[in-house]
């Protein structure tokens, strides 16, 4: 655990490190993950022929070129968008935009949530708690009273509207998720992830908007979390916020709108964040990389997939699941750790396996929880 030290020493950081570990006398466990995405998938070069077609003339050469080159990169294939139609993002106006938001946030949310508790055996009427978080639109009320509408919900279900986490959002959610369910009278909790990346679209010569424009896309994801034994059990958690470093990765209001703003050497603050709260997080637990078997890895993209693996010395065989996501939807912010863990879950885990989902974004921030396969009883 030696590079934990020297990360946390280095940046002063250490103090900011948040733990949730230790034996649990009532543990909570992942019983289920639910994920969705809208119709309109868009493979990278038509998507790249549709953006550098419009704005050729609008931007400088040098930013068509830099656009080209990325979409023709092999690490994404498609993305998804919650659009009718591709030309709609070029002609919506702002009302249209956070319309647009509200309905997808909603259906894509509910579907999610409908297939989790489906996977779990469960009922609408089944949830007790249902916390929600977005980066990508606001909305006062926020998503979860437009779900207890639209799901037919117990009018006096507990539910929290969580904002402004970034990429990083589903395991803050997931953290607050477990520390209700085992408050809960019969303990069953909905966490849920939703963003709607198109709808804080931008376009200019600015480096960091070129790159966005690439790399994200539309989807939600849910997880159930119980009581009753089955699923993943949720063994700890940590996180860790760096506010004097928010400026790398952030939204920034221009004119009344999001603008995505990411700094160029963003892998090198992520790489050391995730190593600095995975290691804090294992050392808790008395364990190395080695005893983990399975890696849920948020799919910041291509160089910082790499950066982070590099950093905690993973096999590249640990980071199948993340790749394959990261082809098949781009990143999709908060929700995308949770397609990885499923495809993880899909592809099979023996009893008392563990695993590590790790997530990053906004603040600058990192997040890493501890989860071990458990049996049903």
């Amino acid at each position: 655990m030696a590079a934990y030290f020297r990360y946390t020493k280095d940046s002063e950081i250490f103090g900011n490190i948040f733990m949730n570990s230790g034996t649990k006398k009532n543990p909570v466990y992942l019983t289920s993950v639910g994920t969705a995405v809208p119709p309109l998938r868009i493979d990278q070069k038509t998507g790249g022929r549709i953006l550098t077609g419009h704005y050729t003339g609008t931007l400088k050469r040098r930013s068509i070129a830099l656009l080209e080159k990325l979409f023709d990169h092999p690490s994404i294939a498609y993305r998804h968008f919650a659009l009718d139609e591709p030309l709609e993002l070029f002609s919506e106006g702002l009302d249209d935009r956070i319309e647009r938001f509200t309905k997808w946030s909603i259906e894509l949310s509910s579907q999610a949530i409908v297939k989790a508790l489906t996977e779990a055996q469960l009922k609408t009427e089944d949830i007790e708690c249902l916390i929600v978080n977005t980066c990508t639109g606001y909305i006062c009320p926020g998503i979860s009273t437009y779900l207890i509408e639209r799901l037919g919900l117990r009018r006096n279900v507990k539910v929290y509207d969580l904002v402004g986490s970034g990429c990083g959002g589903a395991i803050p959610n997931l953290q607050l998720s477990e520390a209700m369910t085992g408050a809960l009278t019969r303990g069953v909790a909905v966490s849920v992830s939703s963003e709607i990346c198109s709808a804080t679209f931008q376009v200019s010569d600015d480096l960091s908007l070129l790159v966005s424009n690439t790399l994200f896309g539309d989807g939600a994801a849910a997880a159930v979390l119980s009581r009753e034994p089955g699923g993943m059990e949720l063994v700890g958690s940590a996180s860790m916020c760096i506010p004097e470093q928010r400026d790398y990765i952030r939204y920034v209001y221009k004119q009344g709108q999001l603008h995505n703003q990411l700094s160029m050497q963003l892998d090198d603050y992520v790489r050391k964040a995730a190593a600095s709260v995975v290691e804090a997080l294992l050392a808790a637990h008395e364990l190395g990389i080695h005893d983990i078997a399975h890696w849920a890895l948020h799919t910041g993209g291509e160089k910082i997939i790499n950066a982070v693996r590099d950093e905690l010395g993973l096999d590249e065989s640990k980071l199948a699941g993340t790749r394959a996501v990261l082809r098949d939807y781009g990143n999709m912010s908060s929700p995308t750790v949770y397609f990885v863990l499923q495809r993880l879950m899909e592809q099979g885990m023996q009893q008392d396996d563990l695993c590590v989902m790790l997530a990053f974004g906004a603040g600058l921030s990192a997040h890493a929880c501890l989860l071990r396969k458990a049996c049903r009883l």
